[in-house]
C-alpha cells in the first residue's frame, strides 16, 4: 500500500498527488512513468512522473479525470492508501551535452513538462518554455514554469489569459527570427504535438515528444502501447513502455497513434459516468 501524502487540486479537472513510495523516488528520473492502481480491483493506468523528493521519498503524480480511474483516484483524500505504484519504468529523457532547449507543453501534459524543464535549469541549460491551455480556468503550473524558464511564453486558445493562439505562434515566430535550439521537447496532446513537429520539422533542429498511448503492463509483453514509426523510408513498430515514451517526432505515425486512442473512448466514457453515479449514490 501506498500513502497519499499531499493532495492539491490544480483546477477543476486537474490534480496533484505526491506518493509516499520511497524505492519508486530513488531511481525517477524526469520523462519516466509509473503504474498504479487505486485498489485490489482497479484497472492498472499509466502515470508519468511530475515530479519526485529523494529524501523525502516521495513521487509527485498529475493527472487529469477522465476516466474511472481516475475519478477514484481523485476520490481519495492525503493519509488514504492505493494498492500499487509500480516504476520507474520507461526511459528517462535525454538531456546531457544541451545548452538551449525549449519546452512545449499542452494542458495536464505541462506536468510531464516541468520535471524535465527542472533538470535542464538545474543543469545549467538556458530553457524557453511555452506553455498553451485552453482557457485561463485550465491553467497549471505557471509560477513552477517560471521559475525554472528564461522565456516564457503562456498560450490561452481564446485570450483569456497571456497570449491569444495556440504554442505554434511564438514558436514559429522565434523560428522566423532566426532562433536556433539544440532541442524542441513537445509533450501534451496529440494533435498538439504533430503540430509543434510540422512547425519545427522545417528548422531541421532535433524534436523529440513524449507518447503516451493505452497501456496495460508496462514492460512490452502486451504490445497496447505499440507505435508505428517511419524510419529511413521504412515502418518500424516500437512499444512506449520500453522504447520511450520519447521518440524522435518526425518519425512518429500521429495519424495512427490518434486513430488506435480513441477506440476506448466511448467505454471510457460509460465507465466514468458510472463512477460518478456510484459516487453520488454512496454520497445520499
Amino acid at each position: 500500500m501506498y500513502r497519499i501524502v499531499n493532495k492539491k487540486s490544480l483546477n477543476p479537472t486537474v490534480t496533484l498527488m505526491d506518493i509516499e513510495a520511497p524505492l519508486v523516488a530513488k531511481k525517477a528520473e524526469a520523462g519516466q512513468f509509473i503504474i498504479l492502481r487505486v485498489d485490489d480491483e482497479g484497472e492498472r493506468i499509466p502515470l508519468t512522473v511530475a515530479g519526485f523528493d529523494r529524501d523525502a521519498g516521495t513521487v509527485r503524480i498529475i493527472f487529469q479525470i477522465v476516466g474511472a480511474t481516475t475519478a477514484k483516484l481523485n476520490a481519495k483524500s492525503a493519509g488514504e492508501y492505493i494498492s500499487d505504484f509500480a516504476g520507474p519504468l520507461g526511459l528517462a529523457t535525454e538531456l546531457e551535452g544541451l545548452s538551449e532547449v525549449c519546452i512545449v507543453g499542452g494542458g495536464v501534459g505541462c506536468a510531464i513538462a516541468l520535471p524535465i524543464a527542472e533538470k535542464l535549469h538545474r543543469m545549467g541549460c538556458k530553457v524557453t518554455s511555452v506553455i498553451g491551455f485552453r482557457n485561463k480556468d485550465l491553467l497549471i503550473l505557471e509560477d513552477e514554469f517560471r521559475a525554472v524558464s528564461d522565456e516564457l511564453y503562456v498560450m490561452t486558445d481564446d485570450g483569456s489569459y497571456g497570449r491569444e493562439g495556440n504554442v505554434c505562434v511564438p514558436l514559429l515566430e522565434m523560428f522566423g527570427g532566426g532562433k536556433k535550439f539544440d532541442k524542441v521537447i513537445t509533450i501534451g496532446p496529440l494533435i498538439m504535438m504533430k503540430f509543434v513537429v510540422e512547425a519545427t520539422r522545417p528548422t531541421g533542429i532535433p524534436c523529440v515528444v513524449s507518447m503516451n498511448p493505452i497501456m496495460i503492463d508496462g514492460t512490452g509483453m502486451c504490445g497496447g502501447c505499440r507505435l508505428t514509426l517511419n524510419v529511413d523510408g521504412k515502418r518500424v513498430t516500437k512499444f512506449a513502455c520500453v522504447d520511450g515514451p520519447d521518440f524522435n517526432g518526425y518519425e512518429v505515425d500521429f495519424d495512427e497513434a490518434m486513430s488506435r486512442g480513441r477506440m476506448y473512448a466511448d467505454f471510457e466514457r460509460h465507465a466514468y459516468e458510472s463512477t460518478c453515479n456510484l459516487f453520488k449514490k454512496e454520497a445520499r
